[in-house]
């Protein structure tokens, strides 16, 4: 009986110590994977789908991710970056939770297809071997990014993106990241890499700039001959790669600018661009102008150091790359707030003219500004039947002018020949051979036929500023 006890004691000892031992090696298990970097980083691998990309790494694939996070309506600290950092873990965790995905943090498979992410093949590679040689040695240079056009500021599309793509590459980040647009943003990256690169500052892409880049309009390849050394030439390896889109957000017009109670594509547009821009709105991209979309503007304008109205003027949408800038920028606003001024380009004038400026109404005896450097080149004074009153042109080094209209008077030391400097006073507001104060204001670009100067006058108003310039009282 005692020798039948201890028997089944030592069954249920046994029993429990296996029990024991499987479950400490199944929390060690447990353990090592989540506490060992090197697991964790061979689990990623595991996950995450061919062709996208994992934490740390950069590039167009990242950017692709990104966006498409944004477009879903989530915050995304910093926005497209190009940078898959923690910021970009953080919400692409987010937007699994929500959408009710595996919490991996990594993009794999099932999130691929609910971000609807273009899936890369797998590369095509061509491998061709050469025979060896006993008298020369061929070496081919590197490939570099081609673009199809080098471009401009106002410019948009493919190669705008591979710019952009290149500054990321090179560690240069911009506000709203890359979204295809040469707006404020881009020019001002272009001169940060220009000056850590020594290259002369211009804001432009130079053929020293494109160079530096890595990127050109034409396919170089060099090839560097020798007669001395007998080398087998290695093979050679031709690699296609296929870029993963990227969201480009469309362009609005002056007009079509949202504003306070709007329920539209131009308020989703505009709201993806706060987001990216690293303005989180409350209740997401919906489309919807209400008050949360108010507060993310006037965030906006503070951290960008304008106007807070929470209202998307032209000056805002300019930073936030939503609609294009002007073709002629201009230093200063031409005239003493408070003013006001619409878009009458091309309004119909007597005689059948079409009116060629914009008129910006003030009270007579206003100080007008001279809005860039420049020469006068051109003084006319009121007389009858002159339709312009008082009027100058100033022109500047390019041949670009602005005509200036129905001033009351010119400053001192204003004629024919005189050189001003932008914020200069050139003369006083008036109604001279008109019928009500303002200034008629005329840009003509390169000398040639005037432009619709209001999206100029739009990009640089002052309306709202009454005090003289210190530029004008000195």
């Amino acid at each position: 009986m005692t020798q039948a006890r201890i028997t089944r004691a030592a069954i249920h000892f046994t029993g429990a110590l296996m029990a024991g031992v499987l479950s400490i090696g199944l929390i060690g298990s447990s353990t090592a994977h989540a506490a060992t970097g090197a697991t964790a980083s061979s689990a990623e691998k595991k996950v995450t789908a061919p062709g996208q990309p994992k934490f740390g790494e950069q590039g167009v694939a990242v950017t692709a991710l990104q966006n498409a996070i944004i477009a879903n309506g989530f915050s995304l600290k910093g926005g497209a970056t190009g940078v898959f950092n923690t910021a970009t873990r953080r919400a692409l965790r987010n937007f699994q939770k929500v959408v009710g995905l595996k919490v991996t943090g990594v993009v794999d498979a099932s999130t691929t297809t609910v971000l609807k992410l273009a899936v890369a093949p797998a590369p095509e590679t061509t491998t061709t071997t050469v025979a060896p040689t006993t008298t020369t040695t061929t070496t081919l240079a590197p490939s570099v990014t081609i673009l199809k056009v080098i471009p401009k500021r106002g410019g948009h599309g493919l190669s705008v993106l591979k710019v952009q793509g290149a500054l990321v590459q090179a560690g240069i980040t911009f506000r709203g990241g890359t979204d295809g647009v040469f707006g404020s943003s881009t020019a001002e990256a272009i001169s940060v890499f220009q000056k850590v690169k020594g290259l002369p500052v211009t804001s432009t892409l130079t053929p020293d700039t494109v160079s530096a880049l890595g990127l050109s309009v034409t396919t170089t390849s060099t090839i560097a001959p020798s007669t001395t050394t007998t080398v087998a030439i290695a093979p050679q390896t031709t690699t296609t790669v296929v870029a993963e889109p990227v969201a480009v957000l469309p362009l609005l017009a002056i007009e079509s600018l949202p504003k306070r109670g709007d329920k539209n594509d131009a308020t989703r547009i505009t709201q993806t661009a706060l987001v990216a821009a690293g303005i989180e709105i409350k209740g997401g991209i919906d489309g919807v102008f209400g008050i949360a979309t108010t507060l993310a503007v006037k965030k906006y304008q503070t951290v960008m150091s304008l106007l807070v109205t929470g209202l998307v003027d032209y000056a805002t949408a300019l930073k936030l790359n939503i609609v294009n800038p002007p073709v002629v920028s201009i230093d200063v606003f031409p005239v003493q707030g408070l003013c006001s001024f619409i878009d009458s380009w091309h309004a119909p004038r007597e005689s059948g003219r079409l009116h060629l400026g914009v008129d910006i109404i003030a009270p007579e005896g206003q100080l007008l500004y001279a809005v860039a450097d420049g020469t006068i080149s051109k003084v006319t004074n009121d007389g009858s039947g002159k339709i312009s009153g008082n009027a100058l042109r100033l022109v500047k080094a390019d041949g670009t002018y602005f005509f200036y209209a129905h001033m009351k008077s010119f400053a001192q030391g204003i004629t024919e020949g005189t050189s001003v400097k932008a914020g200069q006073v050139i003369g006083l507001l008036g109604m001279t051979g008109a019928g009500s104060a303002h200034l008629h204001f005329e840009v003509h670009p390169g000398g040639g036929e005037a432009v619709n100067p209001y999206p100029v006058a739009k990009a640089a108003d002052a309306c709202g500023v009454t005090a003289p310039r210190v530029a004008a009282v000195a």
